[in-house]
């Protein structure tokens, strides 16, 4: 608000002229909508004042979502930031850094040479899961109805370990759930008991690359494997999906000859996010089908009211292109080479922090297979004056947010401790969290903890997933 002569700023009992940052630091919030406004300076000051006690993000060891860019991404960052990603005849070029990284992820995905690569940019994987699901349910539909079978009834094959996205994909857009469940020790899903599960009705079945809870890899050979003998045995043939939320940014560069991806003929889209090992800032997510051929053409609409006319195939419409101008500075910035040193040392750090841990007798680990820079751990059964929740606790005391939760069901009764190792993480760090968690246990060993699991709706209405 702009004032003049002795006028004074809304709140404020001082003149204009005479205000320092102090007065306008003091000025009041309102409950309701602000009638006037404050100088730039307070705004700011006011802003930044309300997030002093959140956690700080580069402690964050809950979340996998980037957290660290160099100056030249921050600037590409704000300049794409203003910049309407859906207007794509004012922002041509914009729309082609999106298609360049489409065809990027593919070949890095080793999608067929002779295919045409399709796909898209989201607000996060979780758009690009729904994309994917939705493709797979309607190409369900239409060869139902082209066989003049039933499609009233459509399933979708995942194992209890996925993120909340397919439990909202499966309620949103009317698919039943066939949720394979987890139990004490088997965190993933493979081919045992998909007989129960998988059946006409099955749009795909959706296993993991780097799942949330605690790593690990769903067994996609032997998921593959077993698809393949079902449609050998029924004549029914069903795609997979596989969300790479957490591991498609890490396995091609880690793991090139682990066959995870379209090596599988049976894989027809992979999703990933961009904003975890990406190391992209949130929220961008990445669609990437095997053939354009895959994608549902009437999942496609056509628009002209931005200028010419242009496809959009997404859930949203309007969105910032900085995110999109970021993956592409990334990739050009990293290559291959750059890639696979950033996920080694990361990889090597994660280890270091797990051998470490459960050296002190005080851990088990849940994720036998170190694949990700993911640490899940269970307390040891000798342990027996705290729990998971309480080592969080007392960590957090330190700055570090570690997420504590309960596994899925029917695996409920184990609990998890899990550290995600993101690559702004260096040795030194690694190793003043490994002395922090150990003091945390000592503490606790001598005080004892009182801290109790947070009440939960049921699994029906809610997930301990975080992402």
């Amino acid at each position: 608000m702009t004032t003049v002569g002795n006028e004074k700023s809304p709140g404020s009992a001082v003149d204009v002229s005479k205000q320092t940052p102090y007065d306008e630091f003091n000025m009041p919030i309102p409950k309701g909508f602000p009638s006037a406004g404050m100088t730039a300076r307070a705004a700011l000051a006011v802003t930044r004042s309300e997030c002093w006690t959140d956690a700080n993000p580069m402690l964050n060891l809950s979340s996998f979502v980037t957290t660290f860019a160099e100056p030249e991404l921050r600037e590409i960052f704000a300049e794409g930031s203003f910049r309407n990603f859906a207007d794509a005849d004012m922002y041509a070029h914009t729309k082609a850094t999106e298609d360049k990284c489409i065809e990027w992820l593919h070949d890095l995905w080793n999608g067929p040479k002779d295919a045409e690569p399709y796909g898209a940019a989201t607000i996060g994987s979780s758009e690009a899961c729904m994309m994917g699901g939705l493709t797979h349910k309607w190409n369900w539909r239409e060869a139902r109805k082209a066989a003049g079978k039933d499609f009233s009834r459509p399933n979708m094959v995942t194992g209890g370990n996925v993120q909340i996205v397919w439990k909202k994909f499966l309620r949103y857009f009317d698919v039943e759930p066939h949720i394979v469940p987890l139990q004490p020790g088997k965190y993933r899903l493979t081919a045992e008991h998909l007989d129960k599960y998988v059946d006409e009705n099955t749009i795909c079945v959706v296993a993991i690359a780097g799942q949330t809870f605690t790593g690990e890899d769903d067994d996609i050979q032997g998921i593959s494997d077993w698809l393949d003998a079902y449609e050998k045995r029924t004549g029914i043939s069903i795609p997979m999906h596989i969300d790479g939320a957490s591991g498609g940014f890490v396995n091609p560069f880690l793991y090139p000859d682990y066959k995870w991806d379209f090596r599988q003929p049976r894989v027809k889209s992979i999703s990933t996010s961009g904003h975890k090992y990406g190391l992209v800032p949130p929220g961008l997510g990445w669609v990437v089908f095997r053939d354009r051929k895959v994608f549902n053409e009437n999942l496609v609409f056509y628009v002209n009211y931005l200028g010419g006319e242009a496809p959009t195939s997404t859930l949203n419409y309007s969105k910032s292109s900085a995110t999109i101008l970021a993956q592409y500075y990334v990739i050009m910035r990293l290559g291959r080479e750059g890639f696979t040193r950033i996920m080694k040392h990361t990889l090597d750090n994660a280890i270091y922090i797990r051998e470490q841990l459960m050296k002190t007798g005080k851990f088990q680990v849940l994720n036998r297979d170190q694949r990700i820079p993911v640490i899940a751990l269970t307390m040891d059964k000798s342990v027996t004056k705290y729990n998971e929740y309480d080592v969080s606790n007392k960590v957090r005391e330190k700055g570090w947010v570690l997420s504590a939760y309960s596994m899925p069901p029917d695996a409920q009764s184990v609990n998890t401790l899990r550290i995600v190792v993101r690559p702004h993480l260096n040795r030194t760090v690694a190793e003043i969290l490994v002395e922090d968690i150990k003091s945390a246990c000592d503490f606790l060993e001598k005080h004892g903890g009182n801290a109790t699991p947070p009440k939960l709706h049921g699994n029906h209405v809610t997930s301990v997933a975080k992402c």
